[in-house]
């Protein structure tokens, strides 16, 4: 114990060791209970207070503090709350959001326009069949009715003759001629207006339909087209860059760049033309639906007036009754 510790006037006639014992003392934290007795007003005891001086071999020669082992990471701009860089990565996010937007109402307007145009493209199709069928069907009842009308017509001649040859019934001969004669007016009247429904129809359903159609046609081969060069496009623009493929990227960009323009003009010409088909469609099918109802109607309840005036109403000339009319066929 003698050895360990070292009296009082040793430590004073030890500067060393006096001035290591203070700097150790004022690099030892202060505890709770040091705190405590800062805030009640007494001061914490000191080793020299308890009469123990630690031995001179124990204590440091140096008071450099030792290096935190605890790496400080530096906060980055965005961890401060740096207002610039988080404005602008506002600006960004808020960018990319709105090009979403506009890219999604786009490819929803082109999903929507194509449906729509094939849509249409397809119901036309389906109108044109349709009224193909009716075409088809005026036609058999044009030609069975100038069937009928001819014979009718022939009918009247017999009768007539017969009446000039048998005296005995000509009266007779000569109501049934007469009666003829007049089925055989009408008959021709009625075959002029189905002549012209038929006539109608026919321009209608293979002339103004079917241009439409041709203009359709064009438009798919050139969507197909257009389809090709852009996947073609697409490859190439994502194929290694060199000397060959830069070159042919270009001669792409170029041929996709002209099939498109023409794609879209076609597509343009389809719109137009399927608008201006529909109101001529029903223009026309309401003219030709009048005249056929009000021709038929007349003819079969013996109204030959109301059956003139059905085709002086729609300017349609009919041959007198003692010329032979011309079928649908020789017209």
């Amino acid at each position: 114990m003698s050895q360990a510790v070292i009296s009082t006037s040793q430590a004073h006639d030890s500067p060393i060791v006096e001035r290591n014992i203070h700097e150790m003392l004022k690099d030892t934290p202060v505890m709770n209970d040091s705190n405590s007795a800062v805030h009640s007003g007494t001061a914490p005891p000191t080793p020299q207070h308890l009469g123990y001086i630690p031995h001179p071999t124990s204590l440091p020669l140096s008071t450099t503090a030792a290096p935190s082992t605890v790496a400080t990471t530096p906060l980055s701009p965005t961890q401060n709350g740096d207002p610039t860089i988080v404005k602008a990565q506002q600006s960004k996010i808020e960018t990319i959001k709105n090009w979403s937007i506009s890219t999604y109402k786009c490819t929803k307007q082109l999903m929507f326009e194509k449906l729509e145009l094939e849509a249409q493209i397809e119901q036309l199709r389906d109108t044109q069949r349709k009224y193909s069928n009716i075409l088809r069907l005026s036609r058999a009842l044009a030609s069975h009715f100038y069937h009928v009308v001819q014979t009718q017509h022939a009918l009247g001649e017999a009768f007539s003759d017969l009446a000039q040859k048998s005296p005995e019934l000509q009266e007779e001969f000569l109501y049934n001629a007469e009666t003829q004669r007049n089925l055989t007016k009408n008959g021709e009247t009625l075959l002029g207006a189905l002549n012209f429904f038929v006539s109608s129809v026919n321009t209608l359903c293979n002339k103004t339909i079917e241009d439409t159609l041709l203009t359709i046609r064009q438009y798919e081969t050139a969507r197909i087209e257009y389809d090709a060069y852009r996947t073609d496009l697409e490859l190439l623009a994502q194929a290694p860059r060199t000397d060959a493929n830069t070159a042919r990227l270009e001669e792409a960009q170029q041929n996709y760049d002209l099939h498109k323009v023409n794609f879209e003009k076609l597509r343009s010409d389809v719109s137009i033309k399927l608008k201006f088909l529909d109101e001529n469609r029903i223009k026309v099918m309401h003219k030709q639906l009048l005249l056929f109802h009000n021709a038929v109607s007349a003819y079969f309840s013996g109204n030959q007036t109301a059956l003139e005036a059905t085709l002086k109403q729609f300017n349609i000339k009919v041959k007198s009754p003692n010329s032979s009319y011309p079928s649908w066929l020789e017209q």
